[in-house]
C-alpha cells in the first residue's frame, strides 16, 4: 500500500488541497496527547456497531454527487470529508455539512485517519483508482458507474474487493439494481416463468449530440476559471486543455471521450446490462465481438453492437448476449420499438423489462406481468433505489454482501469493457478470462490495460492501484 503521492503533471501548482480543521484542532491538542482512533478499527471483527454512525468521504460532490450525499442514507451518517476539483462544489458542500473537512487533491483526501467509507462519483477516468486506492487503506467504497473504464481497471478493482471481502462492503451505483420491478423480474426469470433461457438482447437508444459526432477532443479554450482544478479534473488521463464543452450536461459530455469515459456501453450498458447479468446468473464471457461506427482516435463509437458468449450454468445452456445503442435496435423481437429495454428469449417466451416495465410473452400467445406460483424472496424486498444506497451503509456496519458489491460489477463492467475492445479491433476475441487475454488477437492487448505500452497508457505520477 502506498500512501505518499508522486509528482506528476498534475503537482500542487501553489495550490492549497486541503483546508483542515483537524490539523489546526491536533496542533492545539498535541501538548496533551490527544490520540485519535480512526473509526474503521473500531468494533467486533472490525465491524461498526449498528448504533454508530459511519465516517464518509464524499469525492466528487457536483451533480451526482451531491444529490448522493443528500440522501437519507448518506446524509444521516457523518460527513467527515469532502473531494472535488471544483470550489464551488466544495463550497455549496461545506455549507451543508460545515465539520468535514475539505480537498481537491483525492488521494490527500484519502490520508485523513478518521475515514470509515468513501462515497465516489468524480468523472469515469478516476473511478477504477479511487476504489482501489481506498479499498487498499481498508476504507468501504460506494462508487458510481461504471466502476471502470477498461478491463484491466475493473478486474483490478474486483481482485482488491475480493481480497477484501470479509472486511469491506462495496456496492456500485447500479441504482435500479434495488427497484422493487427489476428485483421481480430477476425472480421469475430464475423461477422458470420463461423456461430455460437461450438468449437476450439489451439496447438503450440514446446518441451523442452532434457536437460530439465531430469526432475531436473540444478545442482549446485554456485556462480553466480559477475555481476548478483542470489538471485534476483531466486526472490520469493524457492532458487535454480546457474547454467548459466538457462540462456542460454532466457525463453526457465528456464521457463519449476515449480519455474520460466508456460512452454508452458504459454508461447506459451499466444499468440495462445489469438486469440481464443479474437475471441470467452471468459471469465473464468466453468470447465477444463488436461492430459500430467508423473508428475514431478521439471518440467512442456513436453507436456499437456486440454480442458475447457465456457458458452454461447448472439451470441453463450456454447462450449469447446482445448489445446495441446509438439509435441502433434488435430485430425480430418482441416491443423492439421501446426506447430502451432486456429482453429474454426462453424455451416457452419472452421476458420483456425495463426499469419499471416487465410482460411476460408466452409461445401460446399468453401475455402477463405475474405469475403467483413462483415465490418471492429470491432477493430482498426494497423500497427502491434508496434501498441500494442503505443495503451499502448497512453492510459497512454489519457485515455481509450487497448485491452490486465489486465483485459482480466488476465482472459486469469487464464484460461490457470487453466490447470496446473488440470494437477498437474490429475482430471477434476469444476470450481467455483466467489470463485476461484475447487469445486470437494480440493487437487487443494494448487495449485491455494502460499500464503497460504500447498502446494508451497513464500519465506519469499516477498509479491505479496505490
Amino acid at each position: 500500500m502506498q500512501k505518499s503521492l508522486q509528482n506528476g503533471p498534475d503537482a500542487d501548482r501553489g495550490r492549497n488541497t486541503s483546508v483542515s480543521r483537524r490539523n489546526f484542532l491536533a496542533g492545539a491538542l498535541g501538548a496533551a496527547a490527544f490520540t485519535v482512533v480512526p473509526a474503521h478499527v473500531v468494533g467486533a471483527n472490525g465491524q461498526k456497531p449498528p448504533s454508530e454512525k459511519l465516517n464518509i468521504a464524499g469525492i466528487g460532490i457536483g451533480n451526482m454527487g451531491w444529490n448522493d450525499l443528500n440522501n437519507e442514507a448518506i446524509k444521516s451518517e457523518n460527513i467527515v470529508a469532502l473531494c472535488d476539483v471544483n470550489e464551488k462544489h466544495l463550497s455549496r458542500a461545506s455549507k451543508a455539512f460545515p465539520e468535514a473537512e475539505t480537498y481537491i487533491d483525492w488521494r490527500k483526501c484519502l490520508e485523513q485517519d478518521d475515514i470509515d467509507a468513501v462515497y465516489c462519483a468524480t468523472v469515469d477516468n478516476t473511478h477504477a483508482f479511487i476504489s482501489t486506492w481506498a479499498m487498499n487503506r481498508g476504507y468501504h467504497v460506494y462508487c458510481q458507474k461504471p466502476l471502470a473504464c477498461t478491463v484491466e481497471e475493473a478486474r483490478v478493482v474486483r481482485e482488491t474487493y475480493v481480497k477484501n471481502k470479509d472486511k469491506l462492503a462495496t456496492q456500485m451505483g447500479t441504482q435500479m439494481h434495488a427497484h422493487p420491478n427489476v428485483r421481480r423480474v430477476i425472480e421469475l426469470v430464475r423461477g422458470g416463468a420463461i423456461g430455460a433461457p437461450q438468449e437476450a438482447w439489451v439496447w438503450c437508444s440514446r446518441e451523442p449530440r452532434d457536437e460530439i459526432k465531430k469526432g475531436h477532443y473540444f478545442a482549446d479554450k485554456d485556462p480553466a476559471p480559477d475555481y476548478l482544478d483542470w489538471d485534476r479534473w483531466v486526472g490520469p488521463s493524457p492532458y487535454h486543455p480546457f474547454n467548459p464543452k466538457y462540462l456542460g450536461g454532466g457525463c453526457l459530455k465528456w464521457n463519449w471521450f476515449w480519455d474520460f469515459g466508456a460512452g454508452q456501453i458504459g454508461d447506459m450498458g451499466s444499468h440495462m446490462m445489469d438486469i440481464a447479468h443479474w437475471a441470467l446468473e452471468l459471469d465473464v464471457p468466453t468470447s465477444c465481438e463488436a461492430t459500430g461506427s467508423p473508428l475514431k482516435n478521439d471518440t467512442v463509437p456513436f453507436w456499437l453492437k456486440a454480442t458475447w458468449e457465456h457458458p452454461a450454468k447448472d439451470w441453463r445452456p450456454a447462450l449469447k448476449v446482445h448489445w446495441s445503442d446509438g439509435g441502433k435496435k434488435p430485430e425480430d423481437i418482441p416491443e423492439n420499438n421501446r426506447f430502451k429495454a432486456v429482453v429474454i428469449k426462453g424455451e416457452k417466451g419472452y421476458m420483456i423489462a425495463d426499469y419499471g416495465y416487465r410482460k411476460i410473452q408466452l409461445s401460446n400467445g399468453e401475455s402477463k406481468k405475474e405469475m403467483l406460483d413462483i415465490d418471492k424472496g429470491l432477493v430482498p424486498p426494497t423500497n427502491g433505489p434508496i434501498t441500494h444506497y442503505q443495503e451499502w451503509v448497512d453492510a459497512c456496519k454489519n457485515g455481509g454482501e450487497t448485491l452490486s458489491n465489486f465483485d459482480y460489477a466488476g465482472r459486469l463492467i469487464e464484460n461490457n469493457m470487453l466490447a470496446l475492445v473488440a470494437y477498437r479491433v474490429q475482430e471477434k476475441l476469444d476470450w481467455d478470462a483466467k489470463n485476461m487475454k484475447a487469445t486470437n488477437c494480440a493487437q487487443a492487448e494494448k487495449y485491455i490495460r494502460r499500464t503497460r505500452c504500447p498502446g494508451p497508457t497513464y500519465r506519469k505520477g499516477w498509479i491505479l492501484n496505490g
